[in-house]
Parts: C-alpha cells; sequence; structure tokens
C-alpha cells in the first residue's frame, strides 16, 4: 500500500457520500458557545460525536474543564511508540450562532445540505468541517498503512468563538499531556478558492475602547453652541491623529519597523484578493509595501464603531459624550503590552488629554508566526506541492487571529496550518459553506502530509 492509496481512500471519501453523513451529524449540533442555553451541545459534540470518532482510530479521550468556563474541552491521543515524534491536532467545536432567519430558503445552519457544488451549514467551515477533514484523512492513513508512524494526539476546544476561555490555563495545566513536537492544524481559509495554502502564525489583536466624557447629558446646539465642547468633534480628531488620511499609522510602536527578509521572500508571489469580494483600494494602508505584506506582515488599524449622540433620532442638542471602539492587528514584531501606553503618550502629545482610553476585552491576541526557514516549512510544502502538483500559497501567518500562541509560546512547537475554506465562504455569516471540491483536495492534502510524516517527519 502506497501514498497515492491513501490519499485516494481519503478522496473516496467525498466519492461514496461518507465523509457527508460524517459531516451533516457534526453540523446537527447546535453548538453555539455564544447562547448559554446550548451548554448542552458543546457537551454533547465532544461526548457523543468526536471521543467515539478518536476511539475508532485507536484513540483514548478524555474531557477536560476549566473552573468558571462553559465551554468544555476535548484530548485525545494515541501513542504508537514512546521514541516517535508526536504530531498535535487542534480544532474547535463551537460554531457562531446559527443566525436561522437569515439563510436563503431551503437552507439551515443545522441541516447540511449540497447545492451548486456547496456543502451549506454552520460549522462547514468554521471548523467542524476542518477538524473533520483532518480527522477523517488521518484515518484513510491508518486504513491504508495499518499504523500512522507517529504519536498523534488532538485538542478540540468549544469556545473559541468566545475567545477561548480557559483554553491557555489548560494548555499549562496539560502542558506534559499535549506535549508535542509540532503542531498540524486546519482553521481560516486559504489564499483562494483554487490555491492551496499553508500558513505559519497568526496576527495579534487588540481591540480598545477610545471615549470623551465631557459631561452629563446633551445641551441645545442653539443655547450653548460655541459655549461647550462637542466630544463627538474632539474624539474625531483624536483618531484621526492616530493614522494618517489613507491608514497609515503614525504610532511607530505599532508597527513592527520592518518587514523581514525571510518574509518577504515567501510574499513576493503572494496576489491578495477575491474575484467575488469587495474591491480593494491600493491607495490605503503602508506606503511601500504591497497589498500582501501591508495584511499578511504590517499591522492595520480600525475604527469598528463610533457613536455620539443618537444617530437614529438625531435632535438639535451637543452630546455629553462620543464613543469608538478600536482594533489593533499587528505582526510579530509589537509588543502588546505597549499598545495602550504608547497610545496614551501619543494622545497626550497631541493635546488630547481628555481623551479616556481602555482595553476593551481582557485577553490579548498576541501575534505568532513560525521562520518560514524553519525545516517544518520546507518538508510541509514539498508534500502539498507533490499532492497538489504544484506550489501551494505560504504565508507567514493569517491576517485574522487566532490562538497560535497556545501552541507556539506555552506548548513551544512548530506550528504549521492547513486551511480548509475560501475568503468568500460566509463565514460567521448566512449561508455559511464548504465548496466540496475544496473539501476533497483537503482530504488528499491531509492524507499525503500524514503519510510523509509517518516515513521521514522533519522533527
Amino acid at each position: 500500500m502506497t501514498r497515492d492509496n491513501a490519499i485516494e481512500r481519503a478522496r473516496a471519501k467525498i466519492d461514496d457520500g461518507s465523509f457527508a453523513e460524517v459531516l451533516a451529524r457534526r453540523v446537527a449540533y447546535p453548538t453555539e458557545s455564544q447562547n448559554p442555553e446550548r451548554a448542552g451541545a458543546l457537551e454533547a459534540y465532544l461526548a457523543d460525536e468526536l471521543a467515539p470518532a478518536f476511539a475508532r482510530m485507536g484513540f483514548t479521550s478524555r474531557i477536560v474543564r476549566e473552573e468558571g468556563v462553559p465551554a468544555p474541552f476535548l484530548i485525545a491521543q494515541r501513542i504508537e511508540d514512546e521514541a516517535l515524534p508526536t504530531v498535535l491536532g487542534y480544532g474547535h467545536g463551537d460554531v457562531i450562532r446559527g443566525q436561522d432567519a437569515d439563510w436563503e430558503t431551503g437552507l439551515s445552519p443545522w441541516r447540511l445540505v449540497e447545492r451548486d457544488g456547496n456543502w451549506y451549514g454552520r460549522g462547514t467551515v468554521d471548523n467542524k468541517g476542518q477538524h473533520t477533514i483532518g480527522m477523517e484523512a488521518l484515518a484513510a492513513v491508518l486504513e491504508t498503512r495499518g499504523r500512522l508512524g507517529f504519536n498523534a494526539k488532538f485538542l478540540i476546544e468549544t469556545g473559541e468563538e468566545i475567545g477561548s476561555p480557559g483554553l491557555r490555563a489548560v494548555a499549562r495545566r496539560e502542558r506534559e499531556a499535549l506535549a508535542a513536537d509540532l503542531l498540524v492544524a486546519s482553521d481560516g481559509p486559504r489564499l483562494s478558492a483554487e490555491r492551496p495554502t499553508l500558513f505559519l502564525g497568526a496576527r495579534g489583536a487588540l481591540a480598545m475602547d477610545i471615549w470623551i466624557d465631557a459631561r452629563e447629558g446633551a445641551h441645545h446646539s442653539g443655547n450653548f453652541g460655541g459655549l461647550l465642547s462637542n466630544p463627538g468633534i474632539e474624539l474625531a480628531h483624536a483618531l484621526a491623529s492616530i493614522t494618517t488620511p489613507t491608514g497609515a499609522i503614525r504610532i511607530p510602536e505599532w508597527t513592527p519597523g520592518t518587514v523581514p527578509d525571510s518574509v518577504r521572500r515567501v510574499l513576493a508571489d503572494i496576489e491578495v484578493g477575491d474575484p467575488d469580494g469587495p474591491a480593494l483600494d491600493p491607495w490605503w494602508g503602508e506606503p511601500g509595501l504591497s497589498p500582501a505584506e501591508r495584511v499578511f506582515a504590517w499591522s492595520s488599524f480600525e475604527i469598528l464603531a463610533y457613536a455620539c449622540g443618537k444617530p437614529e433620532a438625531p435632535v438639535n442638542a451637543i452630546p455629553g459624550r462620543a464613543f469608538a471602539r478600536g482594533q489593533l492587528r499587528f505582526p510579530v514584531g509589537v509588543d502588546p503590552e505597549a499598545i495602550l501606553p504608547a497610545l496614551r503618550r501619543h494622545l497626550d502629545a497631541h493635546g488630547f488629554t481628555r481623551v479616556e482610553i481602555a482595553a476593551a476585552r481582557d485577553e490579548i491576541f498576541p501575534a505568532t508566526r513560525l521562520d518560514p526557514d524553519h525545516p517544518a516549512v520546507a518538508f510541509a510544502m514539498a508534500s502539498l506541492t507533490r499532492t497538489c502538483g504544484a506550489k501551494p500559497a505560504l504565508l507567514p501567518n493569517l491576517g485574522g487571529g487566532l490562538p497560535n500562541d497556545v501552541f507556539a509560546d506555552i506548548l513551544a512547537m512548530p506550528t504549521i496550518w492547513v486551511p480548509h475554506s475560501y475568503p468568500g465562504c460566509s463565514q460567521h455569516a448566512p449561508d455559511e459553506h464548504l465548496p466540496v471540491a475544496v473539501a476533497r483536495e483537503g482530504l488528499g492534502i491531509m492524507a499525503g502530509l500524514y503519510w510523509d510524516l509517518g516515513e521521514n517527519p522533519p522533527v
């Protein structure tokens, strides 16, 4: 039995309908972590669905809980030989709210429907479909070779969509149980539906609240216009000072300062943009960088919300308060602990001492990135190229955020991510879907990668 046999066995799960059967069963669990009433579904997904699936592959598993955290975790492992290298997988069984009423006619978040070459349902890409691809590919290698050739572990959480509460604490407490030589996981989108992708980490993210409380209540604009400060105008000027009019960040501590040569090299052949997505604004962002460098190797600051007065029912009054929610996404090279102090110094230096700031959430997603020159990267790129017959896209990190710091920093292992989605998948929106062709290709990719890890591991 050969590598090609394992790949064909994995792809056949699409053709014979067995993959769709498994995915349909998993989509049917309404695992909305944002909805406290779905706590039972989170538990059932791990205990009744995933644990038996792992057991059929010779894994032992246990459910782990963290005090005060509503979302449980599953740790599974298959140890073939203590002398062999160990590969850790990760996924999350929770999904965002179903938004049932907003799906197209005939579609439902909790029922898998195939239409126009896509599988529709909540979690088909984020993330049930993606960890199912990994698990079914792993099963195909086992069925073909009778062994993996490495030790395998998995960590499945059910709170990723609410910020992964307890994940870092569990990783620290279960450090020995989760110890591995390499992370191979799947989440996020490919660069495009047509191009298989490999990424090595994620940009960090910090959400912040920025506001001015000028006074209690609103006051008549005719009687007090020109006499009372307007916090909406004042805050707008403060926010405008953070970037140039074209979005380049003016706070040096918020950017990495330079793009490493190894990162610039791997981004040289990366073209960003989706024909079905919005038209890009080439004039926006840091000047002198390519579009790929701006989203994968640099920082970006966004205003996510701005409130002043009552936009839905304006009145002739000077508001007493203005508020904005900002967000900084940043790559390796930015100290997350320095972000808010640097903003405070910047605002004060520009005369905006009345502006108040605070982190919007307790947790900061740190930035992580495996060195593109790490041996595991060349190994994975060679495996994907062999399976696909063409070079995949290599990204130094995802433009968005995911908890890669748990694996890169806390568990101290190299991290390889192979996503099985695409930018237009309607993730976090109604009509979430997984292209059948992407799933089929993903099964082959993961079977080939797992086969190669059992033959000649890079760690």
